[in-house]
């Protein structure tokens, strides 16, 4: 009689920490009823009632159609796919565009700055030899 009273414990026992860990570990969106919170303490009040309360109306049994969940996988033909930026037109000519402008700006700039050079070694010469 005892073993039988023990077996009953460690089964009550294992179905009380598999539904902790089964309700510990769904996401939100699978857990029905009542909030993460409020089951635990049911599971763990209510032992083993409670465990099997959550194994039949607290968690979801099967996915609900047209939700996707990470790791679900997707058709082939609806996969969401990211184009590489050397494959992408659209960047490229972004990026030509931009590395015109770029180019543009430091050739005016180089510019002025040999403009500016140049006047000030005009009035070096200038200060040196005011003669001519």
């Amino acid at each position: 009689m005892t073993r039988i009273w023990l077996f009953i414990f460690l089964a009550e026992i294992a179905l009380t920490v598999a539904a902790l860990i089964s309700c510990l570990s769904a996401e939100e969106g699978q857990i029905r009823a009542l909030s993460r919170g409020i089951w635990i303490v049911i599971i763990l009040l209510f032992s083993p009632i409670g465990a099997i309360a959550w194994f039949v109306a607290g968690r979801e049994q099967r996915p609900r159609p047209g939700v996707w969940r990470p790791g679900a996988g997707f058709p082939e033909a609806e996969r969401p796919r990211q184009v590489a930026p050397d494959d992408d037109p659209e960047f490229l000519r972004r990026l030509a565009k931009e590395q015109k402008q770029t180019a543009d700006a430091d050739r005016e700039l180089l510019s002025k700055w040999e403009m500016d050079l140049r006047r000030r070694e005009d009035e070096l010469r200038k200060r040196e030899n005011p003669e001519g």
